[in-house]
């Protein structure tokens, strides 16, 4: 009895050797599961469902064998793939979850994140979810042919990756507290929702963390990103073990 978290692999075209390493996870691990759950950022960029790409198609059929495995698998979106829609969702036969989700895991509660609302220190960054997360703006955007979502999504990269490289090279402490979990953030929520344990992605940090929070034992884990291996958290009724996969 084994349920699976991973989170933060962002397939693409340009890294096909990770793509197959999630291929071979899913047919020979997932497929025997109690339930895998993926917690954001499957996919480097997702701009709609409509994107016909190779690597969306492939991830999609692999999804699928692992539901029709009788495996349920669900997906909470990630800063990368928050257009993942309920068309991608059918296709893959995975059930869309809110961020943050309370599931039951083996008869306790577990509270699930992408992770990214725990980073409340980038301001710039919070403001631009709360954009890109509105109805209205999404809705927008969709009408747009699928080149120029494309084209937007490949300069936000770009802007991305220039910001965080200068923030690297003028002032590493400040980048590395921006870009990790806020702590009064972490406790704000073990304190809101209750519950003593949180597994998320989003931060590429991969550790289990205990700490104290209201007298309470808690626990908050972190899964690693798939850029040079992959990472898997498999939790069994009696103990939990963050992996890495190599990739080969």
């Amino acid at each position: 009895m084994t349920t699976l978290f991973i989170s933060d692999l962002h397939l693409d075209a340009e890294r096909p050797a990770v793509t197959e390493l999630f291929g071979a996870f899913m047919q020979k691990e997932a497929t025997r599961a109690d339930a895998l759950y993926i917690l954001g950022d499957l996919f480097e960029a997702w701009v709609g469902d409509d994107d016909p790409s190779e690597t969306g198609a492939y991830v999609a059929a692999r999804i699928r064998e692992v539901a029709d495995a009788e495996v349920p698998v669900f997906f909470i979106r990630g800063n990368r793939d928050f257009l993942l829609g309920d068309a991608f969702a059918r296709r893959a036969g995975m059930r869309i979850l809110p961020d943050p989700a309370v599931v039951m895991l083996y008869g306790k509660p577990v509270l699930l994140m992408h992770g990214d609302l725990l980073c409340t220190g980038d301001t710039a960054y919070q403001a631009f979810r709360a954009q890109t997360r509105n109805p209205a703006w999404q809705a927008q955007f969709l009408a747009q042919p699928l080149a120029a979502r494309l084209a937007f999504a490949a300069q936000a990269r770009a802007a991305s990756a220039a910001h965080q490289g200068g923030m690297k090279q003028d002032d590493k402490a400040t980048f590395e507290t921006l870009t990790d979990v806020a702590p009064a953030t972490v406790d704000a929520t073990f304190a809101q929702f209750g519950i003593d344990t949180i597994i998320h992605g989003h931060t590429h940090r991969p550790a289990i963390h205990d700490l104290t929070v209201e007298t309470r034992a808690c626990r908050r884990i972190v899964l690693g990103d798939w850029y040079d291996q992959g990472s898997v958290l498999r939790v069994e009724p009696d103990g939990m073990t963050l992996d890495s996969l190599q990739v080969t």
